[in-house]
């Protein structure tokens, strides 16, 4: 930190009249010369011979630790800064400077002391309440650890070649290639003998390093040796234009026998050479007044700077000027803020896309020190809220200097994070692009052999399409992993998996049942491989047997708590167009053939009929009762109490007469099933509406309108994509908007949601082994129909809801005005 002072910003002066303490005749009174000139390494020094004077004078001898301990911190020596700070806060010093707390905070926030940097903070805020820089301290050391925790995506590397034992900070890029910067450092290369009393190394030059892909970048060398653009005065933050020909930067004459001040200074560039800077001229600026630390937007006719000039909202602000054409001088500059500016010191700014600034604040709040902030202009020229770039660019000590390429999220800033003496250092910046790789392995679930030469379609919710086939080990793959991204030969496939999109991956050959699975990429800030593994079944010729689907005694509606059973076979039915199937439904022995036969068909009927109201075909299905005329045989062993049910055994009458009566019951329960089984493979869909006239039903909707079903209590069954994953949704609008404990576990089961998302202390007791808790709420963030979306959904967990899934009136209100076209089945919002 301490080098930043020199070049932007320290002000020569004799004219402005000391504080009252450097007004006393005291021994101290050279070191409050020196500290009023900023020259704190000399004050520092100076402090500490008078101290020696002032043993029996405590009151003074308070005041003298605590403006070396001011020093250290403005010269970011915050560990030898803290003990000083510590010693004087047990005396009666603060209680009439209360700046004291806000300067003491900021140095334990430094060190990493959070719990003593908020007590100190909320003293502050306490003893001066219009100042904000109080409440965002607090604010802003609660949530340091956790933005360590969770650091952005930025990767940052620190240019050791480029560095040195001095500072360098505030670089530019200096080519058009992009392999050379410019930057300010005070290394011993620097011209000049004379050493600045602010950070007791020499004054501060332009340097410039070059990269190459073997070497990295190359050690610095001084910009010229000429004494053209670097001087025995300090010059740094240089700033260079689009065509890389103008360089705009800081000089600071510092005299010692007379006042001086900061300018800004522009030189051009004719092949290597560097032409004679000359002052860029300002409306109401003088050579005395201290300004710098450029940047300009394209057209090099709108400046930013830094200046602690009167009109300002703290100590050091920006300001902005304009000008007309580049041949003429730039008009009165405006501060631009207090949305930008505040107590404290805002400085090197950056202006990115003529609309983007990047500034270093310390009055702001922050993870400590100056941090680096970012801000964007509207349309009506107003400025948002700064928001913190957060780790890794930020740490707890002075991070600024911020610049960026052009067009890539890559550049560099400055830090003295790690420096025991507070110099400064170069660190470069990226922001690796984010790269998604879909793939995974197909086998067959009887065999468990890799199947070679399926088909895998991946299709986007923006509307792709991809294709590819498994190669002889079962395996596919869809984009790159993000470690083999920079190889140039896979650009193409680094663009394939795109941000923000749901994926739908279809898994299809003609002696298997095709099967899908879902992933999305909302929301994700790093690169992924997401990894999904297919096994695929075989089309049998036997039967298959549904999941257990009970119905009351000589009843055959189909129970709403059985629905959600029939969901997989209404997949597959979705997953394969052109097959039809057969719904057998078969009865135990008990009761006559004939009763049997009619209460199975009405069973079989039932459950195509809730298939028909899901949207599939009718024409795709058949319903068959067989009564108790096709007993189970059996594929796999069971066992009842000490009972036996061997594999490949046929579950007759004379066979269940047979055995006990715990294992009879059991066998007649294996008997009443519902199975369903393959009649076609060759069906050809109809593009819109199914035998019935009901309307297929859209997975993805690309406007105002999407189908619904009709069950049979009149209420319309619409689709939904909750949470990025297809949902079918009950509308009744004198309900509310619920879901069944069953759903409630199947959702948490497929990662709808999760248990973060239920509401209340005690989320373990609400979810107890494999159940939720009846009136349970929970926060659905997404729900999507048709092209409207709302968020932060609250439902309801009902234990005796009639389905699974309910929305109520008020809810889908949310999504605009709305009307249900039962002639054309369509949910349209106006």
């Amino acid at each position: 930190m301490k080098t930043r002072f020199s070049i932007i910003l320290i002000i020569i002066l004799s004219s402005i009249q000391l504080t009252a303490f450097g007004q006393r005749r005291s021994p101290a009174r050279n070191a409050d010369n020196a500290f009023e000139r900023k020259q704190y390494t000399i004050a520092a020094e100076r402090y500490k011979k008078a101290y020696k004077r002032v043993k029996k004078n405590p009151d003074e001898r308070d005041r003298i630790n605590y403006q070396i301990a001011e020093c250290y911190r403005l010269t970011g020596l915050y560990k030898k800064a803290e003990p000083l700070y510590r010693r004087v806060v047990k005396s009666e010093f603060p209680k009439n400077k209360p700046i004291f707390y806000l300067h003491y905070a900021d140095v334990l926030k430094a060190i990493g002391k959070y719990n003593a940097a908020i007590e100190n903070y909320a003293k502050y805020a306490e003893l001066a309440p219009d100042d904000p820089r109080g409440i965002l301290g607090v604010e802003s050391t609660k949530l340091v650890e956790q933005w360590i925790a969770n650091p952005s995506r930025y990767e940052i590397t620190l240019l050791k070649k480029v560095n040195s034992k001095e500072s360098s900070y505030a670089a530019a890029w200096s080519a058009s290639s992009f392999n050379e910067i410019i930057f300010t450092s005070n290394r011993a290369k620097s011209f000049g003998k004379e050493k600045d009393g602010l950070t007791g190394y020499k004054f501060t030059d332009l340097f410039i390093s070059k990269y190459d892909r073997k070497n990295g970048w190359s050690e610095a060398e001084p910009l010229d040796e000429d004494e053209v653009v670097n001087t025995k005065a300090s010059e740094g933050t240089p700033f260079i234009n689009s065509t890389f020909n103008t360089m705009y930067f800081t000089r600071c004459k510092n005299d010692p026998k007379r006042r001086s001040g900061c300018q800004i200074m522009t030189s051009t560039r004719s092949g290597r050479m560097w032409a004679e800077p000359v002052p860029v001229e300002i409306q109401g600026i003088d050579t005395l007044d201290v300004v710098g630390q450029p940047t300009l937007d394209e057209g090099e006719l709108v400046m930013y700077f830094a200046t602690d000039r009167k009109g300002g909202f703290g100590q050091n602000d920006i300001w902005v000027t304009s000008r007309k054409s580049r041949k003429e001088k730039f008009g009165r500059p405006m501060n631009i803020g207090q949305q930008i500016n505040t107590k404290g010191n805002e400085r090197f700014p950056f202006l990115r896309n003529d609309t983007t600034l990047y500034f270093a604040s310390d009055g702001h709040g922050g993870m400590g020190g100056l941090d680096i902030f970012v801000s964007t202009r509207d349309t009506s020229g107003n400025w948002g809220t700064p928001q913190n770039l957060k780790s890794p660019v930020n740490s707890t000590s002075d991070d600024f200097g911020i610049v960026f390429h052009p067009e890539d999220e890559r550049g560099f800033f400055a830090s003295n994070r790690n420096s025991n003496k507070g110099t400064d250092n170069l660190y470069y910046f990226i922001e690796p692009p984010v790269i998604f790789c879909i793939n995974g392995t197909v086998i067959n679930t009887n065999t468990l052999q890799h199947i070679a030469g399926v088909q895998v379609s991946l299709i986007g919710s923006d509307g792709s399409s991809i294709n590819t086939r498994t190669n002889e080990k079962g395996f596919f793959q869809f984009g790159i992993e993000p470690d083999k991204a920079d190889d140039e030969s896979n650009r193409t496939l680094r663009k394939q998996i795109k941000k923000n999109t749901t994926y739908q991956i279809v898994i299809e050959n003609p002696a298997f049942f095709t099967t899908a699975d879902t992933v999305s990429t909302k929301g994700m800030e790093f690169s992924r491989v997401f990894t999904t593994d297919f096994r695929l079944d075989p089309m049998p010729e036997e039967p298959i047997v549904l999941p257990d689907i009970l119905y009351d005694l000589g009843r055959w509606e189909l129970k709403p708590q059985y629905e959600d059973s029939l969901q997989g076979l209404i997949e597959t039915l979705q997953l394969n167009p052109n097959i039809t199937i057969e719904l057998a439904a078969h009865t135990d022995n008990r009761d006559t053939e004939e009763k049997n036969d009619i209460l199975s068909q009405r069973r079989a009927q039932s459950v195509v009929d809730y298939l028909i109201i899901r949207g599939i075909d009718a024409e795709r299905l058949v319903a068959k009762g067989y009564g108790e005329r096709a007993p189970r045989t059996l594929y796999k062993d069971y066992i009842v109490g000490r009972t036996k049910l061997p594999t490949g055994t046929k579950l007759t009458e004379e066979y269940i007469d047979k055995l006990p009566s715990e294992a009879k019951e059991t066998a007649h329960q294996l008997n009443r099933r519902t199975e369903f089984r393959v009649l076609r493979k060759d069906y050809v869909p109809k593009a819109t509406e199914s035998g019935d006239g009901q309307v297929a039903i859209s997975i993805n909707p690309d406007d105002n309108k999407v189908g619904f079903a009709q069950n049979r209590e009149g209420l319309f069954v619409i689709r939904a994509l909750v949470n990025s994953f297809t949902e079918d949704v009950t509308y009744d609008r004198t309900g509310e908007t619920s879901v069944s404990p069953d759903k409630a576990i199947q959702m948490l089961k497929d990662g709808i949601i999760t248990k973060d998302d239920f509401l209340g202390d005690d989320v373990d007791k609400i979810l107890s082994a494999g159940n939720v808790a009846n009136n349970a709420e929970f926060i659905i963030k997404e729900i999507r129909i048709a092209n409207r979306t709302i968020k932060d959904v609250k439902v309801v967990v009902y234990r005796n809801l009639r389905h699974s899934f309910v929305i109520d009136q008020a809810t889908l209100k949310k999504f605009g005005d709305f009307e249900f076209d039962t002639k054309a089945h369509k949910l349209i919002f106006k």
